[in-house]
């Protein structure tokens, strides 16, 4: 399993510490997006700095996407095909008002707008928010 950890870091040009290869384990895991509250609380062995960096590098380099609903900034893997140039995020994303879980839906897409003359929409974030499945 270790080896397949690294070969994800190293296919997006991260460098596999351990503590990287942890998170990436983690996040992994995970049926809905985590904020670094949550991360932090699970790794009661490494400081709020390093795990906020390590989020910070995996999204920057597209193995990670940031999903702000208003309240806390949420984390969640990306698809394979997002990069440091493109993050190809463009679903729905579901907060759950009961259990506050927040899911990525990349099988329901985001619709295409067109953009007024002399504007450039270069992301585009939809939250749907209700029940999920577990809490209904």
């Amino acid at each position: 399993m270790a080896e397949q950890l690294e070969l994800i870091l190293k296919e997006k040009e991260i460098n596999p510490t351990a503590m990287r290869l942890l998170v990436l384990d983690y996040f992994l895991k995970q049926s809905s997006a985590i904020s670094l509250s949550d991360l932090e609380s699970d790794f009661d062995y490494s400081d709020r700095t390093t795990l906020f960096r390590t989020l910070k590098t995996f999204e920057k380099k597209g193995l990670l996407h940031s999903i702000n609903d208003g309240n806390v900034t949420v984390y969640a893997l990306c698809l394979d095909n997002c990069s440091e140039e493109f993050h190809a995020d463009s679903h729905i994303h579901f907060c759950c008002n009961s259990c506050k879980k927040v899911f990525c839906l990349p099988k329901v897409k985001a619709p295409v707008l067109e953009m007024p003359l002399g504007f450039k929409m270069e992301k585009l974030d939809i939250i749907a928010h209700g029940v999920c499945n577990e809490c209904k």
